[in-house]
């Protein structure tokens, strides 16, 4: 197994040079938000969608935008809003007076990365037009199915502090995304450097460092990244915890808990910690990368009950705690 160990780590590093250029690329543009950066590249490695949350004015938008620059991929945005429709997304078909037929016009969800900006302001009815291109990855106009190019993916952006004029989120749609991102206030050292680059007049040009089939490609190297037995018994851990909190001595939990995680989370927690080693150009997973990516995994799937939110208790403090209290191999 050493053997096969070292084929694959020294394919990562081969595979995963473009990394450090493209967090540098995307740095000249967006100042820190190193969490959300690397989160971006995680979810683009991992083939996962991802919601970010946050107030206005943190660059969520405009990281989405340089990221799509730097892989030199295909970006539509679309502002989502409580008129839209379904086939403004998907498309619709189209009839031709000269011919007498329909014919299908495809909408702006046939891209390779899709901004769905304030995504909760749209009502459930397009929110589910995402579901059947984020989990089949095809878009069905009509009788006609037509499938998704890659990569794909959706990031998604929400408010958390306007309330009026939203739609929360199903849970089946927000079970689809692999990570969920809280986005913070950048430091006061930051924050003056963003005055700075940002008042000059002129906003930097990222530049394309890979393609479609780099990105592919290293898609298939992150999936053969080494997992032990151990670090996927600490995955599986964490989830069952979620589900059971009694059975690893977190009776106080029980209460708190409506629904743990599903298998997704244990998939998707799985695929990301690969992911997070990639980046760090390793071919094998540890422990700390699973911790590493846990919360993002997993805060949007724990379900807290009325209890909890009584007592001001957070999914985020439920899966913490989880976290501080499984043994680490």
């Amino acid at each position: 197994m050493d053997v096969e160990i070292q084929r694959i780590q020294e394919t990562v590093e081969k595979e995963s040079a473009f990394c450090v250029r493209l967090a540098d690329e995307i740095g000249k543009v967006i100042v820190g938000q190193n969490y959300m950066i690397d989160r971006l590249m995680i979810g683009l490695l991992a083939d996962g969608h991802i919601l970010l949350e946050g107030v206005p004015g943190l660059a969520k938008t405009m990281a989405v935008r340089t990221l799509s620059k730097t892989v030199k991929a295909g970006f539509k945005r679309i502002q989502f809003t409580p008129d839209l429709l379904p086939a403004d997304l998907t498309g619709t078909m189209v009839f031709n007076p000269k011919s007498g037929e329909f014919h299908s016009k495809k909408g702006p969800i046939f891209t390779n990365i899709l901004l769905a900006d304030e995504i909760n302001r749209a009502p459930a009815k397009v929110q589910s037009a995402l579901l059947e291109a984020m989990q089949e990855r095809q878009v069905t106009i009509g009788d006609a199915t037509f499938p998704l190019g890659e990569p794909f993916m959706v990031l998604a952006t929400q408010n958390p502090i306007e309330q009026e004029g939203t739609y929360p989120l199903p849970e089946a749609q927000v079970d689809r995304f692999m990570l969920k991102l809280n986005i913070t206030y950048p430091n006061r050292a930051e924050e003056e450097e963003i005055i700075e680059r940002m008042t000059k007049g002129e906003v930097p040009e990222p530049t394309g460092i890979v393609g479609p089939e780099e990105i592919k490609r290293a898609r298939e190297v992150v999936t053969s990244i080494y997992v032990d037995s151990k670090v996927r018994n600490y995955i599986l851990d964490i989830v069952f915890a979620t589900r059971e909190p009694d059975k690893f001595g977190l009776g106080d939990l029980k209460d708190l808990i409506e629904y743990g995680s599903s298998p997704r989370a244990s998939i998707y927690l799985t695929v990301a910690s690969k992911a997070h080693a990639f980046i760090r150009r390793r071919g094998y997973t540890t422990p700390e990368d699973v911790k590493a990516i846990a919360m993002d995994v997993l805060r949007h799937r724990v379900i807290v009950t009325y209890e909890a939110e009584a007592e001001e208790v957070t999914s985020e403090e439920v899966v913490q705690r989880i976290l501080d209290r499984i043994e680490v191999p």
